[in-house]
């Protein structure tokens, strides 16, 4: 595709993410016609077709251009991306969620909207403990090789993804209720540039949209639906850590719930979970065990979208399997038979942090791989090490 092309396909998904208004008819136009381009010039019967309403429609055919201007601007910066409905790197949970957005503006790697995830979520105001709780499992789960998802408020959040990046391969990305460009609170601004440069910061609204209070409850849905489970670590009885929890359950996901004093009221939210029936949870283990089935189905999709075919090793007699993957090849040779870290492959691949760690979760699901404390040492000899 030429960057031509490419710019007007942004342009013509940027006027129909800010025709606001319900999704439905919008996500229908992406469904019906090859890519966004051809969905806007398809005009007004089409949308009438679709469903749009008549402000959707004045606002397909009258783009804001201030808007589309400021923000193709913002997209031609390294690491900004717009993921469309359209778009085959649409984050497949998402897509199964229910009220999925019609895209999601990246600041970060793309590809980590994949990785298995699990959503860290909790009070702004949580106790000592509860704050030592969310640090420690996000730090378990990270080294579990999963992905530490939340909404970077202070508390909790914050907690979670600042542990997920004390991990040199620790991954964690934030879902926020502003435009990406815009931290809320502002003194997270640091925070968030550091889970852009390690991770990934998602966001349903255009760059420059500031915070605002309907935002923030419609952010969670799309957390709960890109994790495959959500575990709460403090919550008082009406919180929004409480509604991520019951969007969760709606779009069919894990619910974990941290137990804690009857003399704290932020346990109070996560008693009541438990009574309702969502699981009581008290070690990281228990939501790796529980959720590792469903993160191998999501590593399979990965694996095809990476274009980096693992397959299963062949029988004793036959001879070893060597993965026709440039970038497999090598992780495979710079593994060897010791456990290796996370900083020596980066350096004996040249290959990210990110990518290695989507690469290992990967290899480590199919068997192929342990990980043990951080390090990785390969489990088979389905491979054979070629130079590359």
């Amino acid at each position: 595709m030429t960057a031509a092309a490419r710019h007007s396909i942004q342009q013509a998904l940027l006027a129909l993410v800010l025709a606001a208004g319900p999704t439905a008819p919008r996500r229908h136009l992406l469904e019906r016609f090859p890519d966004p381009a051809q969905a806007l010039a398809a005009g007004p019967e089409a949308w009438i077709a679709a469903g749009c309403t008549q402000a959707q429609r004045q606002a397909l055919a009258h783009p804001d251009q201030a808007t589309v201007e400021r923000t193709m601007e913002w997209l031609a910066a390294p690491g900004h991306h717009l993921l469309g409905w359209h778009d085959p790197d649409y984050p497949p949970l998402l897509r199964q969620a229910p009220s999925p957005p019609l895209a999601l503006f990246v600041d970060g790697g793309p590809a980590l909207a994949w990785h298995p995830a699990v959503a860290v979520v909790g009070s702004r105001s949580p106790s000592p403990g509860g704050r030592d709780h969310a640090r420690d499992f996000a730090a378990q789960l990270a080294a579990s090789g999963l992905s530490v998802a939340s909404g970077l408020a202070s508390g909790v959040d914050a907690a979670a993804h600042q542990a997920a990046l004390a991990r040199a391969d620790g991954i964690t990305v934030a879902v926020i209720g502003t435009g990406a460009d815009i931290a809320y609170p502002r003194h997270h601004a640091g925070l968030q540039a550091r889970i852009a440069e390690r991770g990934a910061v998602l966001s349903e609204y255009p760059p420059g949209t500031g915070p605002r209070s309907g935002h923030f409850p419609a952010r969670n849905r799309i957390l709960a639906g890109l994790a495959l489970g959500t575990v709460v670590i403090e919550a008082a009885e009406r919180s929004g850590a409480l509604i991520t929890a019951r969007l969760a359950v709606e779009a069919g996901r894990e619910v974990f719930a941290l137990p804690g004093s009857i003399h704290n009221p932020m346990a109070r939210g996560c008693h009541r979970l438990i009574r309702d029936g969502v699981q009581l949870v008290e070690s990281p283990e228990e939501i790796v065990q529980t959720l590792a089935p469903v993160a191998a189905q999501l590593a399979s999709a990965l694996r095809i979208r990476l274009r980096a075919p693992i397959h299963c090793p062949e029988p004793a007699h036959a001879p070893a399997y060597a993965p026709p993957d440039t970038d497999y090849q090598r992780l495979w040779n710079a593994l060897g038979y010791d456990p290796t870290g996370m900083d020596s492959l980066i350096e004996r691949t040249g290959l990210t942090a990110a990518t290695l760690s989507s690469m290992l979760l990967v290899m480590e699901l199919e068997g192929r791989v342990l990980a043990t404390h951080g390090r990785y040492v390969r489990k088979t000899s389905s491979f054979t090490s070629h130079s590359v």
